[in-house]
């Protein structure tokens, strides 16, 4: 039974599988690995091996490859993941450093790939070495030189143009073509490599087609010396052909990419075409578009060229398209040999028989994969390990077109290996003379369009424009030891300037004046001079004749585009904008400096406002200060009137009570910094709160005082125009006067925009922008707007020594500066690909930096010292604040009067309105004492109050007894007597114990106040013993102790009779005699001292006699008394 059921189990296991096999599997290849996804953290890496030579250039194509790849959003890696490329560089490019870089930078990574951009042979031997060695899949992508013949599936080669052997085999296929049995080659200096020739000479020897191509002759200029005249090279050019047999079905192919010895060697065949019999001349090496237009000779002339070259971004991103189809196919059959990488340490490669290398599983997709990209179809040669992408060439014949001019016209196209024909009757046959008219080709001479440019003369025109062209004079020969010479002719006449230009070749010609002369320099004249250098040509400089840029007047052109048209000019050279209407008459190259249009106003000193001082904060700013001080004082005296210890008639013994009033007082001093006595409080947290409000203070007059001067002096405003559609520039009737350059892209740009605005401003248009900068500068100022170029007006604002111009608005009209050339010219292609070449050079950003890094308002820092000087205009408005304030406080006292005399008699029947401490202690006085105890409280105050002293330090207890008499007794000393002898004797005691004088003053009329509050208790006022004696303690605030009983006397205009009146003043009897004992006791003890001082000073004398010591310490006291 058991083997039944085992047997039974098995078949059904069996049978599963199967259905799994044929139903569910099909459908569904793999489900997602959800756990290796995971593992490698959805992201599959890339390394990338950048060489030492041209690295930005490569990290550039580089990293726009991958920003197009992540904005298609397509990297054709499965389950979403996404493409991690690491970039690294090898140091020195040997062996080593790339070992090294590969091994610890890139493999322990994890990387799938690696990409490769050898620069030569042998760093391409080095990727073959790493490749075959860590079984990786490597890609180079190469950019010259011949790939390697390998067959190493491990490292694939990719070519963005074709090797020397492949255009070898292009040559051969157009010289068996027209015929040719064989022919001579001749290699220039910089066309010195024989490889390719070598490969043209084994391949016509093989032969293509049957057909067989033989080299006869060579002449390499390379091995002469350098600077070959031309005489010299005409009788090497004779020799070569002379000595090539079947001229008639020969071919001379040049090798040269210099095109100054390209223009030697077809003159001198020109020279020498009536003496030998007609050759066909083939260029060797493929040229550009803008190459051939500066070829102009023989005719018949064969060459050929790359059209719709791909840049190098292009086949990287073909490459990284070939790698994530390949990753995406491997992942569909084996994720984990797909997508975890097993090769992470170099030095610890995984036994290949025991485990599969993922580098090989991954090759094996590679050398499968195919598609088309970016570049054309792209598939893998195995046998060559070789990743073939298409080149497509085309192959140029010099021949007349309609008008007899001579033109380039594609014969033929060659791609993949084959040659197709355009148009079978126009290839060269055999016999075709070449040379029978040909334009002339002149070395030096003035170029003419035809001709190459190297080697020519240019005449180019220009128009001086801060900062793109300068002129200074010449020197006293008449020669620019800096910049550029070029002339000033006035004229536009092309008889004149060559006349002008004649006399100014010859060495020593003094005809010329020097004030025709001009040293040229700038902006421009740099970029002229680089492009004459990678041109090769030379240039006679001359600026426009009327101060033009060209517009159409008067039914001509005029200036720049004038002298073009005319031919007077080859080239015009300045900030040269380019529009529609110049654009359809002349050329422009791509351009140099990208700007717009701007609008340029002076700023106005005005004179500071009243109101001045108070600029450096908002208003807000002051609202929110004196809001936060009254809320501030506020709380404080709430916190003091709420706290035990505060300086309030709840508080502990107080002199003073702590009001709102007095808040305001302390927080207005601290606000200002005022030095004035203030009450402060006593509670912690008022104490608190204060020194927060303290620091407050000090952080906002801090920033107040900072920001004053740079607000407050030299003030200037501007004219407030927000750009070319502002209110000011449409309406003229307000009077706002603009203008502008005649005939400038600016005048054109208004003109068709705007015409009412144009018709209003032409009245002040200026012939320069010179003249309309200087028209701002004046005073009064002649515009009040000027509008030019964005670029001009700002090099303009960086120099103004005053610093008052500013450009204001928005930018509007936006424009570029080109070269301009004669229409059709066949320099455009040619100078724009030059001109696009420095910007992505930086050398565009290099003139920037050196003609418009320039100190805005240099001269600024000179005229400080005077721009500091404040006036009284700037604190006008002090003045008047204190002169509103002297009105203030006398409203203020007439209000006081008003207060006294009509509003507190009316609050003093009010008795819910009688409590007034905690606002002022001044008002609760008056509402609460009465007019005789207010007359006695200010006449008695210091004797009443002050005199009274239970303290031992008093001054009372020093005053000096009178010199004839005993000290008086006390029932014989009177209050006025003792009151006189205390007031006049109380200095001289007060010099000997001046820090020791503390007193206790009784405030009587605050205790008096208390008592109308609170009247004591009626045994309190029997208990008479307690007047007199020592442990005395009062409450300064208002009220006595619940332990003492003192006597107050009751309001004197209170007009009622009390039955305690004769208690009252037998207590007031009691006192003053109290008084008088207290007096009399303390004179006599301050008498007793100074007879017990003088007693011990009489006898140090007499011990000291002998002593100088004494006898000075004697002197000091005696002085001292």
């Amino acid at each position: 039974m058991n083997l039944v059921l085992s047997r039974f189990l098995a078949y059904l296991h069996v049978g599963l599988q199967v259905a799994l096999q044929m139903f569910i599997y099909p459908c569904h290849l793999h489900p997602q690995p959800c756990h290796i996804l995971a593992r490698i953290g959805h992201t599959v890496r890339l390394g990338a091996l950048l060489p030492t030579r041209q690295q930005s250039r490569i990290q550039g194509a580089l990293n726009r490859a991958l920003v197009h790849l992540r904005q298609s959003g397509n990297n054709f890696l499965p389950y979403n993941l996404s493409l991690e490329v690491l970039s690294r560089e090898t140091l020195n490019g040997d062996p080593e450093s790339m070992f090294r870089c590969v091994c610890q930078d890139i493999v322990v990574q994890g990387v799938s790939a690696v990409l490769a951009f050898p620069q030569s042979h042998e760093e391409l031997v080095q990727v073959e070495f790493m490749s075959s060695f860590l079984e990786i899949p490597f890609i180079s992508i190469i950019e010259q030189g011949e790939p390697l013949k390998t067959q190493n599936r491990f490292h694939l080669q990719m070519l963005t143009r074709t090797p020397p052997s492949g255009l070898s085999e292009l040559l051969l296929a157009v010289l068996l073509k027209g015929g040719w049995q064989g022919g001579a080659a001749i290699l220039c200096p910089e066309g010195g490599n024989t490889g390719m020739l070598e490969e043209l000479e084994q391949r016509g020897h093989l032969g293509l087609n049957g057909a067989n191509w033989h080299l006869w002759e060579t002449l390499n200029l390379s091995r002469l010396e350098e600077n070959l005249s031309e005489d010299k090279v005409m009788e090497l050019l004779s020799q070569l052909l002379s000595r090539t047999p079947s001229a008639s079905a020969s071919s001379v192919v040049l090798f040269s990419s210099d095109p100054e010895c390209t223009a030697r060697v077809l003159r001198s065949a020109h020279q020498l075409s009536g003496a030998l019999p007609p050759m066909h001349w083939i260029m060797g090496y493929p040229l550009s578009l803008d190459s051939l237009h500066s070829i102009g000779s023989p005719l018949g002339l064969l060459a050929y060229g790359e059209v719709n070259r791909k840049p190098l971004n292009f086949y990287i991103r073909d490459t990284l398209q070939l790698i994530g189809r390949a990753v995406y196919a491997a992942t569909m059959v084996r994720p984990d040999l797909a997508l975890i990488q097993n090769m992470v340490n170099c030095f610890d490669k995984p036994n290949k028989h025991e485990l599969p290398s993922s580098g090989q599983y991954l090759a094996r997709f590679l050398s499968n994969t195919s598609f088309t990209g970016l570049t054309g179809p792209v598939r893998v040669q195995r046998s060559l390990s070789r990743v073939f992408t298409s080149q497509h060439y085309h192959i140029w014949s010099l021949q007349r077109d309609p008008l007899g001019q001579p033109s380039w016209v594609t014969m033929a196209s060659w791609q993949s290996g084959h040659l197709e024909l355009e148009e079978q009757g126009l290839w060269p046959s055999m016999t075709q003379h070449h040379w029978e008219d040909g334009p002339e080709i002149r070395l030096g001479g003035r170029w003419q369009a035809g001709l190459p440019v190297a080697g020519s003369r240019l005449r180019v025109v220009t128009l001086v424009e801060h900062p793109f062209v300068f002129t200074r004079e010449v020197d006293e020969e008449g020669q620019c030891p800096a910049g550029q010479l070029c002339l000033d002719p006035q004229t536009n006449s092309s008889e004149v300037l060559n006349q002008l230009f004649r006399e100014l070749e010859q060495t020593n010609s003094s005809s010329l004046p020097n004030d025709m002369r001009k040293c040229c320099y700038g902006y421009c004249i740099d970029l002229l001079e680089k492009l004459a250098e990678d041109m090769h040509f030379q240039f006679d400089l001359y600026i426009v004749g009327d101060g033009k840029y060209g517009a159409w007047k008067g039914g001509r052109w005029t200036g720049l585009v004038g002298d073009l048209l005319s031919g007077v000019a080859d080239m015009a050279v300045t900030s040269f904008s380019i529009n529609s209407a110049r654009s359809r008459v002349i050329d422009f190259t791509s351009p140099f400096f990208s700007t717009s249009l701007g609008i340029l106003v002076r700023s106005k000193d005005t004179a500071a406002p009243i109101g001045a001082f108070m600029w450096p904060l908002h208003w807000s700013m002051w609202v929110g200060i004196f809001v936060a001080l009254h809320i501030t004082a506020l709380f404080i005296t709430l916190y003091e009137w709420n706290s035990p210890f505060g300086m309030t008639p709840h508080g502990r013994n107080r002199i003073r009570v702590f009001s709102y009033s007095s808040a305001l007082n302390l927080c207005y001093a601290i606000l200002f910094g005022r030095t004035v006595a203030s009450k402060t409080p006593k509670c912690w947290t008022g104490r608190f709160l204060m020194n927060l409000w303290a620091i407050f203070c000090l952080l906002v007059l801090s920033s107040y005082t900072a920001n004053l001067a740079a607000v407050m002096v030299g003030e200037k405003t501007f004219e407030e125009v927000s750009g070319v559609h502002d209110v000011k520039l449409h309406h003229p009737s307000l009077g706002f006067r603009f203008g502008t350059v005649r005939e400038s892209s600016a005048e054109d740009y208004v003109k068709k925009s705007f015409p009412e605005m144009h018709e209003y401003m032409r009245r002040f248009n200026k012939p320069t922008t010179p003249d309309g900068v200087s028209t701002l500068k004046t005073d009064p100022p002649q515009l009040d707007a000027f509008i030019m170029d964005k670029a001009l007006l700002d090099y303009e604002v960086s120099i103004d020594a005053d610093c008052k111009l500013l450009t204001v608005g928005k930018p509007f009209a936006i424009e570029g500066y080109g070269i301009g050339l004669p229409q059709n010219s066949p320099l455009t292609r040619n100078v724009s690909e030059y001109v696009s070449r420095y910007k992505s050079d930086g050398y565009m950003d290099m003139l920037h930096d050196k003609w418009y890094k320039v100190v805005p308002c240099g001269k600024r820092v000179f005229a400080v010292t005077e721009t500091l000087q404040m006036g009284i205009q700037h604190f006008s408005g002090l003045f008047v604040l204190l002169c509103v304030g002297v009105a203030g406080a006398l409203l203020t006292l007439l209000g006081e009067h008003t207060f006294f005399r009509f509003i507190l008699p009316h609050l003093r029947h009010q008795q819910r309105f009688k409590y007034w401490l905690h606002t002022s202690q001044k008002i609760h006085r008056a509402l609460n004492m009465g007019c005789d105890d207010e007359r006695k409280s200010e006449v008695e105050r210091s004797d009443r109050c002050s005199t009274l002293c239970l303290s031992e330090n008093c001054n009372l207890h020093r005053l000096p007894p009178s010199t004839s008499s005993p000290p008086p007794s006390t029932s014989s000393t009177s209050p006025s007597t003792s009151t006189t002898k205390w007031n006049n004797q109380s200095t001289m005691a007060g010099r000997e114990t001046k820090e020791q004088n503390k007193r206790v003053h009784f405030n009587l009329e605050t205790l008096n106040s208390y008592q109308l509050q609170a009247p004591p208790t009626r045994p309190e006022r029997g208990r008479r013993g307690l007047v007199g004696s020592p442990p005395t303690q009062l409450c300064s605030n208002g009220g006595p102790n619940p332990s003492l009983s003192l006597v107050l006397s009751p309001p004197a205009c209170s007009g009622l009779s009390t039955p305690w009146e004769e208690e009252l003043q037998e207590l007031q009897g009691r006192i003053e005699e109290f008084r008088g004992q207290l007096r009399a006791a303390l004179a006599r003890r301050a008498e007793l001292q100074r007879t017990l001082v003088r007693q011990r000073l009489s006898q140090s004398q007499t011990s000291s006699a002998s002593n100088p010591t004494a006898n000075t310490l004697t002197k000091d006291i005696n002085r001292g008394r």
